[in-house]
């Protein structure tokens, strides 16, 4: 429900709780009302797993009121949970942000103030370190702060649970009520930073949990005799984008034996505003122009680039023409689940039962591969932690292991230690697939086009389009309710043949005239099937304000691919948006 964001803004204003720095940022702003509306007109969702929002004052934007009010949801939530899970406690992380060491410091002073135990990681680190760290310390839940690879004008919140994984979605449920009810300025408690350290239930923690991270992530390594094989001409250029992947990518590099490593020394430097580059998205080419600059000066064999928080990693390869092409998210996760089952396989590490584990909107040439070793696959919604779910389902059940798993948004965990996607473990992985290939006598352009002649090439493709302000979810709730009501059974030549109606449970068979159940939990996801394979699918962001858009079509190249894609879009542009 909408507020009225006069009230809210004027209350701001007056209230005694508010610091004369946030008041001031308000009265500059007294004459925009656009700019008021969009601050007050709701409270920052949480949503399953946590908060991400503009930096600023009111009650729509990322700062120490919204910050501390969520951390007493979150407190209240773990006292309720009993005596045991407050004396776990939570690990606290954060990335490179603007306010992230801050938000972390409030968020432990009001653990504290609740009497819950409050682990504080000492300088900036990624998330699957935070990930990896609930585990290793056996908390109850952590809180890494974080917008990942989002503009510089973003902060956010992730909660996970003890398992490691991003907060379910009815724990999620509990803190929301917790936070829904209480008043964002006098309803959290907290004390002093000194105060919680001298109580013991504020501690820094640091080097000794990075360390054993580091130790596990190097179990990955399938191949490391080769690596050292390969190590003496293979070159490494790695571009953390300003962010927390520097120092623990540079050191799992080094772990495995890898010597040529040439860091962009423009983007090494931690960075809130990430200065060199318009987004820190490795999805862009655009923020790899230092990068190929320095790869062509080097004659670098491959280019790896991790975003703010380092649990996405984008990679370009080097081409016949001594250029660098850009590999898609599911291009990256096609050569690694191939690399992966192909290597384990060869030595009899993969048997009856062993799986891998992709969201709905990710490639299903990944099944195709899957197959020719046996191995089974589990799609799952979007979002890490729903891969995670599988992995918790099935521990100590002898149901085989697990992989890898990966979504398309370059999100990739090759192990158990973490629940969350893991570049750190991804560089690993993919420089040596890189370096292995190269001694075997093949790039990765070339290992992806044998790869697409043994297994049939798909291209896909996802296109966000962004709905800001007050009515942007309206509008993208409509769209999404239009057409479902009014699904479309082509996009020009491409032809559906079912629709899979995630929110209403239900498969819509076109060509039968028949409708089914689906046994996955009801979601707002459209997922259009086409003919001959691949699909179309509409899902809009619980994170942005966005709605995306995912292209899976089967094709006789690359450039036949995009092509069919241009065409399908320009239409959903016409007749859908």
């Amino acid at each position: 429900m909408a507020k009225d964001f006069k009230k809210e803004y004027e209350s701001w204003l007056l209230s005694e709780f508010v610091d004369e720095k946030t008041k001031d940022e308000l009265k500059a702003i007294e004459a925009n009302e656009e700019e008021i509306e969009d601050r007050f007109y709701r409270d920052l969702d949480f949503g399953t797993a946590g908060l991400r929002g503009v930096l600023g004052a009111g009650t729509n934007r990322m700062n120490n009121y919204t910050v501390r009010r969520t951390a007493q949801g979150i407190a209240n939530y773990i006292n309720s949970e009993g005596a045991e899970a407050t004396k776990r406690g939570v690990v606290i992380a954060y990335d490179c942000r603007h306010y992230s060491a801050e938000f972390a410091m409030e968020s432990a002073k009001v653990f504290a103030a609740n009497g819950i135990k409050a682990y504080v990681f000492d300088e900036m680190n990624p998330t699957p370190v935070l990930s990896f760290a609930v585990r290793y310390l056996k908390t109850f839940a952590g809180v890494m702060i974080t917008a990942s690879h989002n503009p510089a004008k973003y902060n956010g919140y992730k909660v996970y649970g003890e398992d490691g994984a991003q907060l379910g979605v009815a724990p999620s449920a509990h803190v929301m009520g917790y936070i829904e009810k209480m008043d964002i300025f006098s309803g959290a408690k907290s004390v002093s930073e000194e105060e919680g350290k001298k109580s013991g239930l504020i501690e820094m923690v640091g080097k000794n949990i990075v360390d054993a991270f580091l130790a596990e992530v190097i179990k990955c390594s399938i191949n490391p005799d080769l690596i050292k094989k390969s190590a003496d001409d293979f070159k490494i250029v790695y571009t953390p984008f300003h962010g927390t992947g520097f120092k623990a990518v540079c050191e799992i590099l080094k772990m495995a034996g890898f010597k040529n490593l040439y860091p962009v020394e423009e983007q090494v430097v931690a960075d809130p505003n990430f200065s060199t580059v318009k987004s820190p998205n490795p999805e862009d080419k655009e923020g790899f122009a230092l990068a190929i600059e320095l790869a062509k000066e080097i004659g670098a064999d491959i280019i790896i680039g991790t975003d703010p928080d380092s649990d996405r990693i984008g990679v370009l390869a080097k081409n016949d023409s001594g250029d660098y092409d850009v590999l898609t998210g599911n291009q990256t996760g096609e050569l690694l689940t191939e690399y992966v089952l192909t290597e384990k396989s060869a030595r009899g590490e993969v048997k009856a039962g062993d799986y891998i584990v992709k969201t709905i909107v990710t490639t299903d040439l990944v099944k195709n591969i899957a197959a020719e070793f046996g191995v089974k696959v589990y799609d799952v919604f979007t979002g890490f932690k729903n891969i995670a779910e599988v992995i918790k389902s099935k521990e100590g059940k002898n149901e085989g292991e697990y992989l890898f798993g990966f979504e398309e948004s370059y999100g990739y965990l090759p192990g158990t230690y973490a629940r969350d996607k893991d570049a750190v473990a991804a560089a690993l992985l993919a420089c040596e697939m890189a370096a292995v290939y190269k001694l075997r006598g093949i790039g990765l352009r070339e290992a992806l086009l044998k790869l697409y002649d043994k297994f049939g090439c798909f291209v896909e493709r996802t296109v966000s389009v962004t709905m800001e302000g007050a009515d942007g979810m309206e509008k993208m709730a409509q769209l999404m309710k239009d057409t479902a009501q009014n699904p479309p059974e082509a996009l020009g030549d491409v032809k559906f043949v079912a629709l899979r109606n995630y929110a209403e449970q239900k498969r819509y068979d076109f060509e039968r005239g028949t409708q089914e159940p689906i046994d996955m939990v009801s979601t707002n996801v459209l997922y259009f099937e086409l003919s001959g394979g691949g699909f179309f699918i509409m899902r809009p962001s619980g994170t942005e304000p966005k709605i995306k858009f995912y292209y899976s079509v089967p094709a006789k190249s690359l450039d036949d691919g995009e092509t069919k894609i241009d065409a399908m879009h320009e239409i959903v542009k016409k007749e859908i948006l």
